[in-house]
């Protein structure tokens, strides 16, 4: 095994690890999955009595209500957090969502694309406490399952990290992120992070090749939409 779990602290530590790097490279959960979703929300608009119904109606029902409380109040923050919200939510359901090849159809990108939309207006008006939940939402809708936004995927992310107690799976998806941003420095910083986080040098080395292996699928990624051939630094 790549990991040693004898030790019940690392045991959990290195779950979380994987998991965080294993959504963040396109799993199929809708979640990003680095503490805490978004149970009682948006998402129970899509059930009734225990049952689902349509999520076309349940959406549409929704949807305009939130227009409705733009329209009134374009500078209503929530309401746009709202909608970046429900927008990712019915991107990654339905038709939005292969879940077969865990990847979105061009109907579930077009829905990411409105949800960027409705983040980058919630962002703009310069929320005191940006909602947490949504941009761990956004993560994975900038990230390389999604829109391959990834500066926009490194804002989101700072923004989770610092809604939440430091730990070395968030620092770890910060160097992944910043990594295929381009953001080299930012990226080395917070593999940095993420090292002093651990609590041993077995486990400083295990999330070294957990980063750096989520690093060469997106730089492969990118190397197979272009057609040229990517350079992986070394060294940080």
């Amino acid at each position: 095994m790549l990991f040693d779990l004898r030790g019940r602290g690392r045991r959990r530590a290195i779950q979380v690890i994987y998991a965080a790097l294993a959504l963040l490279m396109g799993g199929g959960l809708i979640f990003f999955g680095i503490g805490g979703n978004t149970s009682g929300g948006l998402f129970d608009a899509f059930k009734s009595n225990g049952s689902t119904v349509s999520n076309e109606q349940a959406f549409k029902k929704r949807l305009d209500g939130l227009d409705r409380r733009i329209r009134v109040n374009p500078k209503d923050a929530q309401a746009w957090a709202d909608l970046a919200a429900l927008r990712f939510q019915v991107a990654t359901t339905g038709t939005g969502y292969d879940q077969t090849t865990q990847t979105y159809t061009d109907q579930g990108k077009a829905e990411l694309r409105q949800a960027e939309t409705a983040w980058d207006s919630y962002l703009a008006l310069n929320p005191k406490q940006p909602d947490d939940k949504v941009a761990n939402q956004m993560i994975r809708a900038f990230g390389p399952a999604g829109l391959q936004a990834y500066d926009k995927a490194v804002g989101a992310m700072e923004i989770v990290i610092a809604s939440r107690p430091p730990s070395a799976a968030l620092y770890a998806n910060l160097a992944i992120l910043a990594h295929a941003a381009k953001q080299d420095r930012k990226s080395t910083l917070a593999q940095g992070k993420a090292q002093d986080l651990a609590t041993s040098s077995a486990e400083r080395k295990q999330i070294t090749q957990s980063i750096q292996g989520a690093e060469a699928q997106i730089d492969a990624q990118a190397t197979s939409a272009t057609g040229t051939t990517t350079t992986t630094p070394t060294g940080g």
